[in-house]
């Protein structure tokens, strides 16, 4: 954890998905205070259709990214992040402004186990050095 899952409609190069998930990795790891090496990101082509946004007219093709946290970031460090990897996602992979939207899941530590680690991760504080 964290755990980022883009859905996108379209198919890209693998070193657009790396460089997107660099970058993707960057921008968390700083924003919210994280090790870079809990991040996981993933990218899912769903293909033409795959993805849409209803409204009162037909249904728009969309982008969603789910962001499974740990919690206790408040909703201006969470703005900031997700106007940040609305940038880059828009940047990178060319998606149409407002196509996409992000939504959190907030969870305590004891509720993603880190190989790497050993164990589950601690809650997230403010003094957590990366």
């Amino acid at each position: 954890m964290p755990y980022l899952q883009l859905e996108v409609t379209r198919s890209y190069p693998t070193a657009i998905k790396q460089q997107l998930a660099k970058q993707m990795g960057d921008i968390y790891s700083r924003i919210m205070n994280s090790n870079v090496k809990r991040i996981t990101v993933t990218i899912r082509e769903l293909g033409e259709g795959g993805v849409w946004r209803c409204s009162e007219d037909e249904p728009a093709p969309a982008a969603i990214l789910m962001c499974d946290v740990r919690a206790g970031r408040s909703v201006e460090i969470r703005t900031e992040l997700s106007k940040a990897l609305i940038r880059v996602c828009n940047e990178v992979l060319e998606l149409e402004v407002n196509q996409l939207n992000i939504e959190f899941t907030q969870h305590t530590g004891d509720e993603m186990y880190h190989q790497w680690m050993g164990s589950f991760s601690d809650d997230w504080s403010p003094d957590e050095n990366g």
